[in-house]
């Protein structure tokens, strides 16, 4: 294997820019020697402020003000892609052409018609491209999956999934992108994304979807006087702006491998920072995740005597998946955090690329975003059709 630097650039400063530069500091520290060094090239963001901070936190080169001086540089492989939705498309479209591997948040475009170009970039070219779904790389819910696939749970019969957050709570934070776009780019895009991507990850693709409605509770929000980084409160103005999205949305679904679904996420639920959650059942038994006790899970399945029937809490340890190799502390119930996960999602990025011998699984597919952007869409037509079923498309 070559041991040339494998040089990466982050286009984007905010938290989930700086979780992905800080994800490529450490991929060198987990799961053994595969990689080749990595040079930490540049952080873009048009906040110069911003980009110079995160470069100097995680220990990057430099910091540049566009997507374009790093797209141009041609000592740089891979980037993420770490901005608003409606920039995907035309960075991702730009660093493919260039040869630039490429992991691009979720969700992956602003549009499904930016989505379809980019799965049709995707499919042209020879590089790697991945979409981040982090939660792929929970210890607990890789555990969970992995008793889901083995046949543990039975035949499945329901997954209940909801991804409920506090941060749109307050009617004075700043109307930013996030509030624009229109239905489907709320708390669907931002947050439902990724509890749709773990419902798939443990039962298959979503084939339908029904019974949808989505809410604003807040309808407008003042406009910020200044920059705003990821949810943080801001100077405002006294003018204000309708927001164009939803902040809940409640839905149920059909997977094409036969269970049912349930699914609601909000932004606006108040006294929950980060709730993800589900339950998942079977005929023989059921598992149960929550992220706010992100090193454990709930395990229900078919004991030998029925007076030791009933859910056992199940703590994380060196048996799951990711921990072993992945943790500096190998021991039970000592991780689980947000930050292990983007290593982990960075590491498999740069095995893919450079082919590490038994490399991480690889992360979800331009392909496998534009799926979970159909179940949006469709959520959003069953909505306006008064719950009507509507079908998704296999692609």
């Amino acid at each position: 294997m070559s041991r040339r630097p494998l040089s990466v650039a982050v286009i984007g400063a905010g938290m989930a820019g700086r979780s992905h530069a800080a994800g490529y500091r450490s991929v060198n520290t987990v799961f053994g020697e595969g990689l080749p060094p990595v040079r930490l090239a540049a952080i873009a963001d048009a906040n110069e402020q911003l980009a110079r901070d995160a470069a100097r936190r995680y220990g990057f080169e430099k910091a540049v003000l566009s997507w374009e001086e790093v797209v141009e540089d041609p000592s740089i492989d891979a980037i993420s892609i770490v901005v608003g939705n409606s920039l995907h498309r035309p960075i991702a479209e730009a660093a493919i052409a260039a040869g630039k591997h490429v992991l691009c948040e979720k969700p992956l475009a602003g549009s499904l018609e930016d989505a379809r170009v980019m799965v049709a970039a995707e499919e042209r070219s020879d590089v790697v491209t991945a979409v981040g779904y982090t939660y792929r790389r929970s210890p607990a819910i890789a555990a969970i999956r992995d008793h889901v696939h083995d046949r543990e749970l039975g035949e499945l019969s329901l997954f209940d999934g909801r991804y409920w957050c506090d941060y749109a709570c307050d009617p004075r934070g700043p109307l930013t992108w996030r509030y624009r776009g229109g239905p489907g780019s709320g708390a669907l895009g931002d947050i439902g994304a990724h509890v749709i991507d773990v419902g798939q990850l443990l039962c298959g693709p979503i084939v339908s979807v029904s019974g949808a409605v989505l809410s604003t509770q807040i309808p407008e929000r003042p406009l910020p006087l200044g920059a705003v980084v990821g949810h943080d409160a801001a100077p405002v103005s006294d003018e204000m702006g309708e927001v164009e999205n939803e902040d809940t949305a409640v839905f149920t679904a059909r997977f094409g491998s036969g269970p049912s679904a349930t699914f609601s996420v909000s932004r606006t639920a108040f006294g929950m920072p980060n709730g993800l959650a589900f339950d998942v059942y079977g005929l023989a038994g059921r598992a149960s995740f929550d992220w706010h006790r992100p090193s454990e899970y709930l395990l229900d399945d078919r004991q030998p005597e029925a007076r030791s029937r009933g859910a056992r809490q199940v703590i994380v340890g060196p048996q799951m998946p990711y921990v072993a190799g992945g943790y500096p502390m190998e021991a039970p119930g000592v991780g689980g955090g947000n930050a292990e996960m983007f290593v982990y999602q960075c590491r498999a990025f740069l095995d893919q690329i450079v082919g590490t011998p038994d490399p991480l699984p690889p992360n979800a597919t331009f392909a496998d975003g534009l799926h979970t952007m159909q179940v949006i869409a469709a959520v959003v037509e069953s909505a306006r059709s008064d719950g009507a079923a509507v079908a998704v498309p296999t692609h």
